[in-house]
């Protein structure tokens, strides 16, 4: 199996720091708002990830931390809850957009982390972490706020591929004339009046952004762990962080590998609250099911920018569609009776599964999987076409292949939606139909197949009579 490893700029072959077991971190959401469709690919994408890594035989301890404290969570919790007092306003607002968070995650079928460790929980090990820092020279104290003193971390712009002086002219970087330097970030913010704070060494205060995920990640994986997921937005400065407090802390490496997914854009600009242009997860859910915004997700590389449009949304439930049909064919021919299953596949059919299997080794490439699946859907149609008895075996193990994929992928082609109308009043009106027809009342007939339609029911006529499928 092979990573792109962000911080060398390659694909690497992933070896786990202990055999069988794997460690990996992924920032997790600031709870200050609703979730929108770029959270959902960044959770999906490595949920997706962490799955495979389990059927490839891996132990994974899967860590994603909730922001509890923030700037903007503090901002809507003056807006939301005015002259309330503002420790229990955010912390009310906190609660109320994790739950809307993981409401969310249910909804697209996401698991819970093995731990999701919530940053204000940690405050007295942060402000430990800091101690050390200040007394091995890497930070400092100024006016009840302590900096991360970038210069003295010779290796700092290693992960964004920056130097130093590119960083003071073209990063947005808070001008504070508290810092030695312009670049050094805050390791505890001194509380400003009307903010939540917490007393520390250095007064009343709280803990910067990059401090929560590096204290955090070596509590919970050790000081150094295999894989540390998140955004390519959170390269730098977020991530970039991450790293010089670790290593300067505990003298060692971190993350050994480094994932981020691409951005999500929509009409090829980012989706962002700030920018007003996003899509939530609950609105798109409200018109779609969440297996056609996975499919959409994966018909893109995690790693590069994925445009979100009605077009490519189309296209999605197309697919879904096509797998979906496939898995009816099948069930109706042998609805009667079921072949045994095969211990050893047929040759035919383990060439496919040794085909999603490299895509997903070679840097987790789903769209290689998919044209894979689309592959293996083809040549079982064409045993269809000429069905025998015998064939089954083989279709039953194109099944089960393509059962093992999409469990991975978290997308249940087999489901049935539930929709208003019945089965026993869909196939009660397709009895009506087939005898209008036979009287010669096609346009009575017709006008039943476009009601149908209209409910969501789409009827294929062939042969061997009417068969029916929901739309999704």
């Amino acid at each position: 199996m092979k990573i792109y490893n962000s911080l060398s700029r390659k694909k690497e072959i992933f070896k786990p720091l202990k055999q069988g077991q794997v460690k990996m971190y992924v920032c997790g959401p600031t709870v200050y708002d609703d979730a929108h469709l770029g959270h959902a690919r960044s959770a999906y994408i490595f949920e997706v990830v962490r799955t495979y890594l389990e059927y490839r035989g891996y132990r994974v301890k899967f860590v994603k931390n909730i922001t509890d404290v923030d700037d903007k969570i503090i901002a809507r919790a003056k807006q939301e809850l005015p002259g309330e007092q503002i420790n229990q306003a955010v912390k009310k607002i906190a609660e109320k957009y994790t739950k809307s968070y993981y409401t969310d995650m249910d909804a697209l079928g996401i698991r819970r982390a093995t731990v999701a460790p919530f940053a204000t929980k940690h405050i007295n090990p942060m402000q430990e972490y800091i101690l050390k820092l200040i007394q091995k020279g890497f930070a400092y104290e100024s006016v009840g706020s302590v900096y991360f003193e970038v210069r003295r971390f010779q290796d700092y712009g290693q992960l964004s591929g920056q130097n130093l002086e590119e960083m003071v002219t073209h990063a947005r970087i808070e001008k504070d004339e508290k810092k030695k330097d312009a670049l050094d970030f805050a390791l505890w913010k001194k509380a400003k009046e009307n903010e939540p704070f917490w007393e520390s060494p250095w007064g009343g205060g709280r803990p910067g952004w990059h401090i929560e995920c590096s204290v955090m990640a070596s509590i919970y994986l050790g000081e150094v762990f295999d894989i540390h997921a998140g955004g390519q937005d959170l390269i730098f400065p977020h991530h970039e962080n991450e790293i010089a407090q670790a290593c300067c802390y505990s003298g060692k490496g971190f993350a050994k590998i480094w994932m981020h997914n691409g951005l999500l854009t929509i009409n090829g600009q980012k989706m962002a609250k700030s920018l007003g242009n996003f899509v939530s997860i609950q609105d798109f859910l409200k018109g779609n099911i969440a297996d056609v915004l996975k499919l959409f997700f994966l018909s893109g590389h995690y790693s590069s920018p994925l445009d979100f449009n009605q077009d490519r949304i189309a296209e999605a439930k197309k697919v879904y569609q096509r797998f979906q049909i496939f898995y009816d064919k099948l069930n109706k021919k042998s609805a009667k009776r079921r072949a045994a299953r095969q211990v050893k596949l047929p040759a035919d059919i383990l060439k496919f599964k040794k085909r999603f299997q490299e895509a997903m080794d070679d840097d987790f490439n789903t769209p290689q999987v998919l044209a894979a699946m689309f592959d293996l859907i083809n040549y079982c149609n064409k045993l269809l076409v000429d069905y025998q008895e015998k064939k089954l075996s083989a279709l039953r193990a194109a099944q089960d292949i393509l059962t093992d994929f999409s469990q991975i992928f978290g997308i249940n082609f087999a489901q049935v939606a539930k929709k208003a109308a019945s089965k026993t009043k869909i196939e009660k009106l397709i009895k009506t139909r087939q005898d209008l027809r036979k009287k010669g009342d096609f346009v009575q007939a017709d006008q039943i197949r476009k009601d149908l339609e209209v409910q969501g029911i789409i009827l294929e006529d062939s042969k061997e009579g009417t068969t029916w499928r929901r739309k999704i």
